[in-house]
């Protein structure tokens, strides 16, 4: 379980995961040296798992979202979920519960994409069954925990 000091120091990170130790430092009122440890050892024991910057999909052309649930034969889950997920359009895959087996978000650059990954997804030896759902408009999405 995090504690409060990590808590503090994660936060500044998601506000701007490019702030400088010392701006974080001064923020949360931790000393440099303990912001740095503490920043180190949430990276090497997996809690922060990397940074990437936010993106505008859209700027790099990919106008349609796509929510896709998955049913998925012969005990091939995981297996299958695998080779899904090596698509890099492929956000998000999950495993959940429920009449699907699989629920995955993709981000397409229009229709014809989608399509040809529709086809795709269907051409693979244990799928049964997609039902895919467009996004029509996007009100929250967080990629940051409510810490």
């Amino acid at each position: 379980m995090a504690s409060e000091m990590e808590k503090k120091i994660v936060r500044c990170l998601n506000q701007n995961a490019r702030k400088s130790f010392r701006e974080i430092a001064k923020e949360t009122g931790i000393s440099v040296p303990a912001v740095i440890q503490t920043i180190r050892r949430l990276e090497q024991n997996g809690a922060i798992k990397g940074y990437v910057p936010v993106l505008n999909p859209e700027y790099f052309g990919y106008g349609l979202i796509a929510i896709i649930a998955l049913r998925i034969s012969q005990g091939k889950l995981l297996e299958t979920q695998k080779k899904i997920a090596e698509d890099p359009r492929v956000l998000a895959v999950y495993d959940v519960t429920g009449e699907w087996d699989s629920i995955l978000l993709g981000y397409f650059t229009d229709r014809e994409d989608l399509n040809q990954f529709i086809k795709h997804v269907l051409s693979l030896k244990f799928i049964d069954r997609t039902v895919t759902h467009l996004v029509l408009n996007v009100v929250k999405n967080e990629a940051r925990l409510p810490l």
